[in-house]
């Protein structure tokens, strides 16, 4: 690569760095906080513009920062949009459904936006809920997270701000997710097939096929949600 190159390499990169940098600040913390699909989208060509500016020689400062340029308009001219046009929200953005009420998982709306069990769980324990029985309300955002709205019980104030003395903390484990035993939690649990069938009865379940999801907490026993 010659002097030539390097300086116009050197140009790009720095132009590159300081256009992205005014475009994220200009389309508002939306573009990072709330990364919906639309955003994912705008921020991934952002990417892409940059990348084919930077290695082809061919394309000049002019063309990217006019590329840019269009696609940052496009991408006001939409938020312009949704803002004066409600209905135009949740196709554009997405809108926000509530996937768990009171401890029990909406399967249907899991299903239309494809999560499984394990990503419910998972999403759950990043606002550091650990079973879906502690749920009063959770809310799928449109930019994929949960929030939850706690049963009262497992509200704050805490047990440190009552002067309380501590109990016994245990994490759930799960038993059953999408019909299919977990046989070596339930193992660990030191239960078997007999215990669990037992259990499903006492609750009006007899098949275990049409259980989503079930957990078991010591201090608490056995929680389920149905398909």
């Amino acid at each position: 690569m010659g002097a030539i190159s390097m300086d116009l390499l050197t140009m790009k990169v720095i132009i590159g760095f300081f256009t992205l940098f005014f475009i994220v600040i200009l389309t508002g913390k939306t573009a990072i906080y709330q990364l919906t699909p639309f955003h994912l989208v705008f921020v991934l060509l952002l990417g892409g513009f940059l990348e084919n500016t930077i290695y082809e020689d061919d394309i000049g400062i002019l063309s990217f920062l006019y590329a840019v340029g269009l696609w940052t308009l496009l991408m006001l001219g939409v938020e312009f949009l949704t803002l004066k046009i409600k209905s135009t929200r949740s196709i554009l953005v997405g809108k926000p459904a509530i996937i768990i009420r009171d401890g029990i998982i909406d399967r249907n709306i899991a299903k239309k936006n494809k999560l499984d069990m394990n990503q419910i769980l998972s999403l759950l324990r990043q606002n550091n809920v650990f079973s879906v029985r502690e749920v009063k309300y959770g809310t799928l955002e449109p930019n994929g997270q949960i929030s939850t709205l706690l049963k009262s019980k497992y509200q704050q104030p805490d047990k440190q701000d009552l002067n309380l003395p501590e109990s016994f903390v245990d994490l759930p484990i799960s038993l059953i997710i999408d019909g299919e035993v977990l046989w070596d939690n339930l193992s660990e649990c030191g239960f078997d097939e007999e215990w669990l069938n037992n259990e499903l009865t006492a609750n009006g379940y007899n098949d275990k096929t049409k259980i989503f999801y079930a957990d078991w907490r010591k201090s608490e026993g056995i929680h389920i949600s149905p398909k």
